[in-house]
């Protein structure tokens, strides 16, 4: 049984490798696979500016700029933050994401800090902004630390 089982198996791929080159010359030649842009070595690096005001902490407020691959920048916790953003990245996390509208969120305010950041992350250009006016909102802040200060 397995001796005609491996026969029919070879001859079906006899087959169908005689019938493939005359499908072929009937349809004509297979189209060519488009080609895929190329990254250059800039779209894929990190340049974030990050403003952040209202934390009560002078030394965390400020406008803060950061660079990943290689980390650098003003922001005071680069590397770490570059770290962050990458950790996030590899979990297919989209840090920058707003909370979804339908989002059941806890009716706590976490303080009057606010940030923006702008840029591009891992290519992509963002433009987005950070509050902690409720449970949502302050742990989407909070995933983001170090990118973004510790508030008490």
């Amino acid at each position: 049984m397995l001796r005609r089982l491996a026969l029919t198996a070879v001859a079906s791929l006899a087959a169908l490798s005689a019938a493939a080159p005359a499908a072929t010359a009937a349809t004509g030649p297979l189209p060519l696979p488009l080609p895929l842009p190329l990254l250059h070595a800039d779209d894929a690096r990190t340049r974030l500016t990050v403003t952040v005001s209202g934390t009560g902490d002078p030394t965390a407020e400020g406008v803060f700029e950061l660079k990943c691959g290689p980390a650098g920048g003003s922001h005071p916790a680069a590397q770490q933050a570059c770290d962050r953003l990458e950790e996030l990245a590899g979990e297919g996390a989209d840090p920058f994401a707003p909370v979804p509208g339908d989002a059941m969120c806890t009716q706590q305010f976490g303080g009057p800090a606010t940030a923006r950041v702008t840029g591009t992350w891992r290519g992509r250009s963002i433009d987005t902004s950070f509050d902690r006016t409720n449970g949502c909102a302050i742990s989407r802040w909070n995933g983001l630390r170090p990118v973004l200060p510790s508030v008490r």
